[in-house]
């Protein structure tokens, strides 16, 4: 009985807290020094700093009002490639109503 109540109550966690994705698909050549994912900005507006594109990024499958949680996700995956910023073309909620957003890594030149 102690096994099923625990599958069970596992079940239930990652089905609440399971399937958010991050996709990281790296466009720039060469390697920059990572960064502080703290450190990097989540923008809606390209810059007017000059800067280079580093990968493209797109998560989806959170829940309602884990957008804080998925723009840390994203800043987590983007400082190893050394982002300054992650601007975000796109985003929305899906018909499971889960959030999902795409956008570009960057780099600023200076």
């Amino acid at each position: 009985m102690k096994k099923l109540c625990f599958f069970s109550l596992l079940f239930i966690f990652l089905m609440i807290s399971g399937c958010a994705t991050v996709y990281i698909t790296k466009t720039a050549k060469g390697y920059f020094t990572p960064t502080d994912p703290d450190e990097i900005e989540i923008l809606v507006l390209k810059p007017e700093r000059s800067f280079i594109e580093l990968a493209t990024v797109s998560t989806s499958g959170w829940p309602p009002g884990n957008i804080a949680k998925m723009h840390n996700s994203l800043r987590t995956k983007s400082a190893p490639l050394g982002a300054n910023a992650v601007i975000l073309v796109d985003s929305g909620i899906n018909d499971n109503l889960r959030y999902w957003s795409s956008g570009v890594a960057i780099r600023y030149r200076d």
